[in-house]
């Protein structure tokens, strides 16, 4: 199975594709979103902000909106999960995300921010994580996804300094994760494959 990792320029991805590595699956690493689109699981990372990783996937938007709703698997980590929504107030909503999810991200709603280190995940409601339960996550996040219908999209939700938010969301094969599964420890590792293994059917 091919795994590739869209590549917004941001930073390292070593970790992660070491992550992916580890399901025994052949991960690449493509940094055009017209080609991103073209393997058998998509992966949007977790590094980078939100304006400059919309404007690295603008040429290949809608190619890739495209596949995600027309079934390829994807996995957004962090920042990955938020480009799935309309747009982001860390760059004043000018760049556009994915709109996959009817919503938008905005800054973390309390006096702690960004947030960093271990947090809860509860109300989890979502076969991943009967396969892979998570009861903590890592976190290192800003910002958070705010869904228009939220009941019909976030499978689990964590509680940062009294905001509450999505910790997962799902949109047919696609999923979004607020933390950072490959940070996460075993149970993270499990997350991934968990997802990996039900991308393959």
């Amino acid at each position: 199975m091919r795994v590739t990792i869209f590549d917004y320029g941001a930073g390292n991805m070593h970790s992660l594709a070491k992550a992916i590595g580890t399901a025994g699956v052949t991960v690449s690493v493509e940094p055009d979103p017209a080609r991103a689109a073209d393997t058998d699981v998509l992966v949007l990372p977790g590094v980078g902000a939100f304006g400059a990783a919309a404007r690295q996937l603008a040429p290949g938007r809608e190619s890739m909106r495209s596949a995600l709703r027309d079934g390829l698997p994807c996995l957004g980590i962090c920042l990955g999960m938020q480009l799935l929504f309309d747009d982001s107030e860390e760059n004043d909503g000018s760049a556009a995300g994915l709109g996959l999810i009817a919503g938008h991200v905005t800054r973390l709603r309390s006096r702690r921010v960004p947030q960093i280190g271990w947090n809860t995940i509860d109300d989890a409601g979502d076969p991943l994580l009967d396969a892979a339960p998570l009861a903590y996550a890592y976190y290192a996040n800003g910002y958070v996804c705010r869904p228009d219908d939220a009941p019909s999209v976030a499978r689990a939700w964590s509680t940062h300094d009294g905001d509450r938010f999505p910790a997962i969301v799902r949109a047919g094969r696609t999923v979004g994760v607020q933390f950072h599964p490959e940070k996460s420890s075993m149970p993270g590792l499990r997350f991934i494959h968990a997802f990996l293994d039900g991308s393959r059917s």
